[in-house]
């Protein structure tokens, strides 16, 4: 079987996302399943394998069709559009926000075109890309706009850990309006796509409350009462094996536990804190994160996108210290989706 084109979009050039493409594509494991090729800036991916230690060559190619898929290469279709001179590693610069901006468009692109199969995508600042002219909230509204789709989630997955997003960048007063019968439907029947993608052929899907203790039959809000249940009841008539409204204490255990293959989980922190306590762990004794796994992926496109489930961290960006266990993890997410592998 061919393996599939991964485009890897470097993320924010003052951050840690050359650094973590080239860590994860030291992994021969990677090249076995796919061909990756790497969008970015020649000057700041020659940079970062100076501070990480590796025998990786670079090869600049102008198509993906160019690609050599070679372990110990690293293919690049470079930019050309940032120099280390226009930047400071860790701080907030306009000019690397359009730079990243520049590298999810074209991956985008490619995958409309079929020139790949899939992006994945490295770590952008917010702040960055506004400040470059962009007024979005984040990669998977700059996805659903390009592709012209209106019905798309957030989904992050960590091993056995899944959880699908009904709002993501909102605030919370905000949120809790957005827990209508028809979005949660939505959400349900692409958690139930998505799990299905990744070959397990009848998810089990459970459904978050929004108050404590699901409402408690009303008492605490009738959120569940008027549009979480109703909405689930419509996914069990369409074959979905969806259940719910299951109290948002609880819920992550049983998905942990494997009761529940995906939890359909109301607002962006909801899914996001039980993901992080599961996905990232520090070590205080080295002062280090031992691990910062976990994926983000935006069901309901129509080509595959994939990330790393954690931000630029300026904090140690430019170091060589920056773990690159999620960009792995996206890739090999990516390639899942990819339909045949």
């Amino acid at each position: 079987m061919d393996r599939p084109i991964i485009c890897i979009t470097m993320g924010d050039p003052a951050g840690i996302g050359a650094e973590i493409t080239v860590k994860a594509l030291s992994d021969e494991k990677i090249y076995e399943g796919s061909i990756p090729v790497v969008i970015g800036s020649r000057a700041v991916i020659n940079d970062a394998l100076k501070f990480i230690p590796s025998n990786l060559n670079l090869n600049i190619i102008k198509s993906a069709n160019e690609a050599k898929g070679e372990y110990g290469t690293i293919d690049l279709l470079d930019m050309n559009n940032i120099e280390l001179t226009d930047f400071k590693y860790g701080e907030i610069n306009a000019k690397a926000g359009k730079a990243s901006i520049d590298y999810i468009l074209e991956g985008i692109e490619l995958a409309k075109s079929g020139a790949v199969d899939a992006v994945v995508t490295g770590p952008i600042h917010k702040e960055a890309i506004n400040a470059a002219g962009y007024k979005y909230a984040g990669h998977t509204e700059i996805f659903a706009e390009k592709t012209d789709t209106s019905d798309f989630a957030m989904m992050l997955a960590d091993e056995q850990m899944r959880v699908i997003h009904v709002s993501t960048h909102v605030s919370l007063r905000q949120a809790c309006d957005l827990v209508k019968k028809d979005r949660v439907l939505t959400v349900i029947r692409l958690a139930d796509m998505a799990v299905k993608k990744l070959g397990i052929e009848n998810p089990r899907v459970g459904v978050a409350g929004l108050n404590p203790h699901a409402g408690e039959q009303g008492l605490f809000g009738r959120e569940e009462i008027e549009e979480i249940k109703p909405a689930i009841d419509m996914a069990v008539e369409e074959g979905i094996n969806a259940e719910g409204p299951v109290p948002p204490d609880t819920i992550f255990s049983k998905v942990r536990g494997g009761q529940y293959d995906i939890a359909v989980v109301m607002y962006h922190d909801q899914g996001h804190i039980p993901m992080k306590v599961t996905g990232f762990k520090y070590d205080d004794k080295t002062n280090k994160w031992s691990s910062v796994s976990g994926v983000n992926a935006t069901v309901g496109l129509p080509i595959i996108r994939t990330s790393v489930d954690h931000g630029v961290a300026f904090g140690k960006a430019g170091e060589g210290r920056a773990n690159e266990e999620s960009m792995v993890e996206a890739i090999k997410m990516a390639i899942a989706f990819v339909p045949d592998n």
